[in-house]
């Protein structure tokens, strides 16, 4: 290779014969000569094509957006499901720099024709010539070195190299890239380029919250950029929680990294209180009679949970709401004329609601009229019939509450019940002075509760909810708590459907009711079927109990 001597004396202008002996200027030849032969640029002798590796995300998402029938979307997302991890997941080595080439550099470039050719785009766009790098102002040379060198700036051995050719130092092309701001990775969680920042900082991160020390990537086109630590800039998008965590937690599923929070979670963090693991806010021992909702299903209420007894049953009584004497359903002699009940069950469209509380009547023991000529179709709980004539301790103050079977002076006996305001016109609690009245269901109502859609807290009542004094902004309405059993029936399913109080997980299609085919947000309480995938309004499966 022919040797320039201007070139020569430019770069070792203090080194001529006058200076030093003729074998040491010999060896410096000879030394130049052996890194002019070492030097390669990043050139390659077949053509490149750049490579996208979101291409095919954008491309699907915008078909996703386009895309109007549901079913068509799900299948297309369950096919190529697999392709786009394996995209996310996509590992290679760069050439020139021989690090990683992964799914946050987004693009790179590969030889059509030598399939192991693989560089990252901006090791291939590496100028062979930099300014502004060199402290005394001097052009920098892009060499790769058959060995080693130390980079002057983070002393750490490289290959890839850009020299001064005055000052023999040398300088690592990562380190040229981020003084040059081209050290840079597309990020799913940001539209615009995230730069690294030239020097190590200990700071906060704003991915996780907390403080690192290393490099850190931020948005260089907006005014108000987050900073985010190389270590949660690069997390994997999928990963099973049970390889990660040494199986103290597990899930059948992958987990896919989110990089946002729905808007309910965003603002819990300014009721800290409400955030993390709920710790139980009370001792068993200090309330044993606790009242822990919702009821199992709508064969439970608050009477009977209060009032029922399984012995020591009357055969038959008589009843302030009925003029003619009462007898057990299960005690009527076989030569009786009376017809037994039929309970209530929606799938079989039988309906038998009790004249007391109005609510269904699923099994016994129940009363129901004795007379044989007339014919009577009231039936009452038993629980319903032991109902004190008088309340004293009522939330009515300072009035006390007597019982009426029938508010006559009602058009129909139906008014609204003074603490839920729901319409009702079976037994009730009333003021004479001043016009109250409670359904009996809401006439017994305990001052704490505890409910599984904010469980380990307590719940005091306040008025026509039950709030929880921990959590400032949880409350819970009386009829939603009292009323809405934790499973139920309908003929629009075959199993039994449970209460959910989140979005199902996996869930991939809109949520919307099968009884009234309405929208149905996930975020707030309804019923839904696991095996069948059926989701209901808790109003519309209390107006199909009913």
């Amino acid at each position: 290779m022919p040797i320039n001597a201007s070139s020569l004396a430019s770069s070792f202008p203090q080194l001529t014969p006058s200076h030093l002996p003729v074998s040491y200027f010999l060896l410096l030849l000879l030394i130049l000569l052996y890194l002019s032969m070492e030097k390669i640029m990043s050139k390659h002798e077949h053509p490149l094509n750049l490579v996208d590796l979101w291409s095919e995300q954008l491309q699907r998402k915008e078909e996703r957006e386009e895309d109007e029938e549901e079913n068509e979307y799900e299948e297309d997302e369950e096919e190529n499901e697999d392709e786009l991890v394996a995209n996310q997941d996509f590992q290679c080595l760069c050439f020139l720099c021989h690090e990683e080439i992964n799914w946050f550099h987004r693009y790179y470039y590969s030889c059509s024709r030598c399939s192991s050719y693989t560089i990252h785009k901006f090791c291939a766009e590496l100028p062979d010539r930099v300014e502004d790098i060199c402290e005394a102002g001097h052009t920098l040379v892009f060499y790769q070195w058959g060995h080693n060198w130390n980079c002057y700036i983070c002393d750490r051995p490289s290959k890839i190299l850009y020299r001064c050719p005055i000052c023999c130092d040398y300088v690592d092309a990562n380190c040229v890239t981020k003084r040059l701001q081209k050290n840079i990775i597309y990020h799913p969680s940001h539209k615009h380029p995230l730069v690294c920042m030239p020097k190590e900082l200990l700071y906060e991160c704003d991915a996780c919250g907390k403080e690192h020390k290393g490099n850190f990537y931020q948005c260089r086109s907006c005014a108000w950029s987050n900073l985010i630590h190389s270590h949660c800039a690069f997390l994997p998008t999928k990963l099973h929680i049970q390889s990660t965590t040494n199986d103290i937690f597990s899930h059948i599923h992958p987990l896919t990294l989110a990089y946002s929070f729905p808007y309910t979670d965003r603002m819990s963090k300014n009721f800290p209180r409400c955030t993390g693991k709920m710790n139980k806010n009370y001792e068993d021992a200090e309330y044993p009679n606790l009242l822990h909702l919702p009821f199992p299903d709508s064969s439970y209420s608050l009477l009977k949970h209060l009032f029922f007894k399984e012995d020591g049953l009357e055969v038959t009584k008589t009843h302030i709401s009925h003029h003619h004497p009462l007898i057990l359903d299960d005690a009527r002699p076989t030569s009786s004329r009376i017809k037994s009940i039929s309970y209530h069950n929606p799938m079989k469209r039988i309906q038998l609601l009790c004249d007391g509380c109005l609510r269904p009547i699923m099994s016994g023991p129940v009363y129901m009229c004795a007379n044989e000529e007339e014919h009577c179709n009231f039936v009452l709980h038993e629980w319903c019939s032991r109902l004190p004539t008088e309340l004293k301790d009522s939330p009515h103050q300072p009035h006390a509450l007597i019982f009426r079977s029938k508010i006559l002076e009602k058009f129909f006996g139906v008014f609204n019940c003074g603490l839920c305001e729901l319409p009702c016109n079976g037994f009730a609690y009333c003021c004479a002075t001043c016009g109250y009245y409670i359904d009996v269901n809401c006439a017994f109502l305990p001052k704490e509760i505890t409910h599984n859609s904010h469980p380990n807290h307590l719940l005091s009542l306040e008025g026509d909810s039950f709030i929880c004094q921990t959590c400032d902004k949880f409350r819970i309405p009386l009829n939603n708590a009292l009323l809405i059993p934790e499973k139920t029936t309908h003929m629009c399913d075959k199993h039994p459907m449970e209460l959910s109080y989140f979005p199902i997980e996996n869930h991939k299609s809109e949520y919307f009711c099968e009884i009234c085919e309405e929208e149905l947000n996930p975020e707030w309480t309804f019923y839904h079927c696991r095996e069948c995938k059926q989701s209901i309004h808790p109003a519309c499966a209390a107006a199909s109990i009913m």
